[in-house]
């Protein structure tokens, strides 16, 4: 881990880290400098996994598709039996980039455009033109860069470094609450790409806390208690934890009701809650008794960020002739672009001369975690998240 980020103060990330109840949140030129965004890229995205879509959505099998990932380019490939590899896109011979970024491309073979060196989906060299009539030149030298990757849950994700944790580490314990809803198995409806005028963390932060909904999600407010569910204690790179609903919605849209079904193996009880959890550093995970919200952030700058938002559901409730998943799709593109216009008022005032570093009050746990998360990988302390502090909510039962 490189040293702490120009512009920053060792002792106000010192208070970032301190105890729940006596902390503060981030400095400035957390949410504002471009020095500090570099050094995020280099010490975060290239450190860890990062989500970079469905597997399913992403590459079918026997094609290839070249995405960016935190300016790197990275080629994915998906063998008729399924099996996924990942390269650095770039041929052995030249240097030509092997596919351009974008959508997804069959082919048997790896091939560059530029002097047609073709590989296999292992990234073994297959031919070399004129190369391979070449006395001494030996084929096995030369296979492509791999990256690391991995597919959890039925999303892909990418460690850049090749040195984090396995992916089931990652995940730690979050796979056992997971578990219910067979991610792998499901299904995306709708999506929707939204560019917020925020820094990535100041999404995550709203994201993790409710403190702000009576305020500005009326919505929200009356399918669940804004004082209800409790945070759970990660053994992973994740934080969250639920919200319950009220007596008469049975999930999160509009008017409480569903025109899903509900996933087959939920624990008695969570058909009455809904997961917030975020999987560091860049997935969001909401898991609804009937249907699954994921939000995939990128920062474009200090001051921007692109969220991809998608709605997925098990098999079983596209099976209705008419299926129709704007109950849910609709209910959360309001509260997404009130989320989004608050977002940007705090990065208004984030970039303020007038900002110091504030306290977090006692609905704000999981905020903590998340503050407390990066502070530690500012200061050189790792991937360390936090023990959750206890939710002093009115009306909360820390045993629920």
């Amino acid at each position: 881990m490189s040293a702490i980020p120009a512009g920053m103060d060792r002792r106000e990330l010192e208070a970032v880290v301190a105890p729940f109840g006596q902390s503060r949140t981030l400095p400035s030129a957390a949410y504002t400098s471009e020095e500090t965004l570099a050094w995020e890229v280099e010490n975060v995205l290239r450190k860890t996994w990062v989500c970079v879509g469905r597997f399913d959505e992403l590459l079918g099998p026997g094609q290839i598709r070249a995405i960016d990932l935190a300016g790197e380019s990275v080629l994915l490939a998906r063998d008729a039996e399924d099996r996924l590899t990942a390269f650095y896109n770039v041929c052995r011979h030249r240097g030509h980039e092997l596919a351009p970024v974008g959508d997804a491309i069959d082919a048997r073979l790896i091939r560059c455009p530029y002097h047609s060196w073709s590989y296999r989906y292992d990234g073994t060299l297959r031919a070399a033109p004129t190369f391979t009539q070449t006395p001494g030149f030996d084929m096995s030298e030369w296979p492509l860069s791999p990256v690391r990757a991995a597919v959890y849950g039925g999303w892909v994700w990418v460690d850049l470094s090749g040195e984090a944790p396995g992916i089931e580490a990652h995940f730690g314990n979050l796979g056992e609450i997971l578990a219910p809803y067979e991610p792998e198995r499901l299904r995306t409806a709708a999506s929707h790409e939204y560019v917020v005028k925020a820094n990535w963390k100041a999404i995550i932060e709203n994201y993790n806390e409710c403190y702000h909904c009576t305020s500005i999600h009326p919505e929200l407010c009356e399918v669940t208690p804004v004082d209800s569910g409790r945070d759970h204690q990660p053994t992973g790179m994740w934080l969250g934890g639920t919200m319950e609903l009220k007596d008469f919605a049975v999930t999160m849209s509009l008017d409480g009701s569903s025109k899903g079904v509900n996933f087959r193996n939920l624990p008695e009880g969570d058909d009455r809650i809904v997961w917030y959890l975020t999987v560091t550093p860049n997935l969001l995970l909401s898991l609804h008794p009937d249907y699954v919200m994921t939000h995939r952030i990128i920062p474009l700058g200090p001051d921007e960020t692109w969220i991809e938002c998608a709605w997925l559901w098990p098999p079983e409730a596209f099976e209705p002739e008419g299926f129709d998943p704007s109950y849910a799709v609709d209910f959360w593109d309001i509260t997404n672009r009130q989320d989004w216009s608050a977002c940007e008022a705090v990065q208004r005032g984030v970039s303020s001369s007038g900002y110091r570093p504030g306290p977090l009050s006692s609905w704000e746990g999981t905020v903590y975690q998340f503050l407390a998360w990066t502070a530690n990988l500012y200061l050189g302390n790792g991937f360390v998240v936090p023990v959750a502090p206890e939710r002093h909510r009115v009306g909360s039962d820390p045993a629920h």
